[in-house]
């Protein structure tokens, strides 16, 4: 892995603010598409790879298909329930597509991105731009290049490449350090397409290249099938659009990454950009708890496995996050790159230092859905037995909590047990097989009534700070306490006077600080607040949020982990799975009377 690289020259394409882009995911890795048609980044061959398209952190790579004429519209859409991309671009008389994706579901070994360029309206010319640059940029893109049969292929230090359908394309620009960039200018004729192809791979190549018509269509209807109904949510075509972003998001070992990106900032000028090209154990949990509540039993079934796996492997030694293969998370590092403008370009996550509590309730929660839905395998139901054991032995440390602060005894985690436990307690046999997860539950809640509720009523974040927490939203809607406890209702109304801004949720408060001026609202919040009014009937209340926290996107739906209300920016990695998957249930769950109360 390359950790610095100085460029020969500037990038062609500049970094966009973060709503322009779309993302195209097959589940192994994920691309940014701009409105000029580059691909801003992508990582070969598996999410916590390092990048070989990399112009949005500031490193180089090549591969764009962008109108000729320089005087056009942009615009864009996924395919419902699908994260095929069409790219549309209005240029003088002529109307031009791009339908985009990489081959679904994907291969871990090889990704194959598709483009293909249409003429819907008039004559169109586009011109193409191909140099892929493996290691952030590090390595030439055009090593070893030949065109055989009209097939172009070529290496980027440990990648081997091979782009069908640019059989025209002249090399341009030829440097040292970058080699060679492939040209192609494509004129297509009113009502006909063309198919561009490329392949990346860590390992070398199938003889044959591939036929674009079959991996159209076989990626339509992997797609098609992927999908449960979402038509008795209040928002259909968005929960169809958020259930796309998780499958695309999860490997096939099950594991969920964060994000497809790293070290988009925060904050302008703010040291808080991170890496989130990992499997958070906590954000999978709240995915197959969404994917639960709209019946796609297929995500909720990779996440208990995933889960699983790794509770049963490393048991009070379970990381808060992992690669997709379940290995560590790497230690961090800064690239020696510009970065995206305002951030730090850092690759590891320092995450894998950590001992969050609260990652064990939200094992237990998902659990619980599974085994309420009799999807619990006997590994499982032996996991679910492991994460009680450690609840019990360890509930009373300080630790790193849901924020991924310094240690404390964070008053969410021990609601999140607690959480947990009631709803573990509550299966069929618990008697039998958890005998002691109702009395832990009730020793976890006299203690933490003990020290942590607040003298106004309300859970304050830890004993030591009285703050109020937007995070302490949660635990009660998935069964901590009752929708009636009165330090249930006093939460929610210290969240809701302190912390909310013009329908915007905030975290908490940063010392002395007003809210927006060390960071952007944060979007899971918004739509926790709404799981949280609707929780107490306030229905009203609940869809001022839910409405307000959704329009935070851009125009391909994307949610980051924050945004900026007074710039309209979205801000930090995209797009965050965890905003997705809470937001589909939210979708699922207003409108309907809640479960718990």
């Amino acid at each position: 892995m390359v950790r610095s690289k100085a460029l020969e020259a500037e990038p062609r394409f500049r970094p966009r603010v973060l709503r322009d882009y779309a993302l195209l995911a097959d589940g192994e890795r994920g691309a940014l598409i701009g409105p000029e048609g580059d691909i801003a980044w992508m990582c070969a061959p598996r999410w916590h790879s390092d990048a070989v398209f990399s112009t949005l952190i500031g490193g180089a790579g090549t591969y764009a298909v962008t109108p000729s004429d320089p005087r056009y519209v942009w615009g864009g859409a996924y395919e419902p329930g699908t994260l095929i991309w069409r790219s549309r671009w209005v240029s003088g008389d002529a109307l031009i597509k791009c339908r985009e994706a990489l081959a679904f579901p994907g291969d871990p070994a090889r990704a194959v991105l598709l483009r293909r360029v249409c003429a819907r309206k008039g004559a169109c010319r586009v011109s193409v731009l191909l140099e892929p640059r493996a290691a952030f940029g590090h390595y030439a893109g055009t090593n070893h290049l030949s065109r055989h049969d009209g097939v172009w292929t070529a290496h980027s230090g440990p990648l081997h490449w091979r782009w069908t359908g640019g059989w025209d394309a002249h090399t341009e620009g030829h440097t040292r350090l970058s080699g060679a960039i492939l040209s192609l200018d494509l004129d297509i004729a009113e009502g006909g397409f063309h198919d561009l192809v490329l392949e990346l791979s860590d390992a070398p190549l199938p003889r044959e290249s591939p036929d674009p018509e079959a991996l159209w269509q076989t990626t339509e209807l992997a797609w098609k099938r992927s999908g449960s109904d979402t038509s008795d949510t209040i928002a259909p075509r968005e929960a169809d659009h958020a259930q796309a972003v998780l499958r695309g998001l999860t490997s096939g070992t099950g594991a969920m990454v964060a994000a497809a990106t790293m070290a988009l900032p925060e904050q302008e000028e703010s040291p808080r950009s991170y890496d989130y090209r990992y499997a958070w154990i906590r954000d999978q949990c709240y995915a197959g708890i969404a994917a639960a509540a709209v019946g796609a039993t297929d995500l909720l079934d990779r996440a208990v496995a995933f889960i699983t796996d790794r509770l049963l492997q490393d048991g009070p030694r379970l990381r808060a996050a992992y690669t997709v293969t379940g290995a560590p998370v790497p230690d961090e590092y800064v690239l020696d790159l510009p970065g995206y403008p305002g951030g730090t370009d850092r690759v590891g996550n320092w995450v894998n230092q950590q001992f969050q509590l609260d990652v064990f309730g939200e094992v237990m929660q998902l659990l619980a859905t599974a085994a309420g839905l009799d999807r619990l395998d006997r590994d499982a139901a032996n996991a679910l037995r492991v994460a009680v054991d450690i609840v019990g032995k360890h509930w009373d440390e300080p630790e790193a909590g849901i924020w991924e602060l310094h240690d404390r005894r964070w008053t969410h985690s021990r609601l999140s047990c607690l959480a947990g436990l009631r709803r573990a307690a509550a299966l069929p046999g618990a008697g039998r097989d958890l005998p002691h997860a109702a009395a832990l539950a009730d020793a976890i809640l006299a203690r933490t009534s003990q020290t942590c509720t607040h003298p106004d009523g309300y859970w304050q974040r830890a004993p030591d700070d009285p703050r109020p927490d937007a995070s302490l939203l949660l635990p009660p809607v998935r069964g901590a306490l009752p929708a009636d406890d009165p330090r249930t209702v006093a939460t929610l109304a210290a969240v809701r006077a302190q912390l909310t801004d013009e329908g915007y949720v905030y975290r908490y408060h940063h010392g002395g600080h007003p809210l927006g001026d060390t960071e952007g609202a944060f979007l899971l919040c918004g739509f926790t607040m709404a799981l949280a009014e609707h929780q107490q009937g306030n229905e009203v209340r609940a869809m001022h949020y839910f409405e307000r926290t959704r329009s935070a996107c851009g125009p391909a739906g994307l949610f980051s982990e924050e945004y900026d209300p007074a710039q309209r920016q979205l801000r930090g990695n995209l797009p965050q799975a965890f905003v997705h998957a809470v937001f589909l249930e939210c979708a699922a769950s207003l409108g309907h009377q809640p479960s718990i109360r």
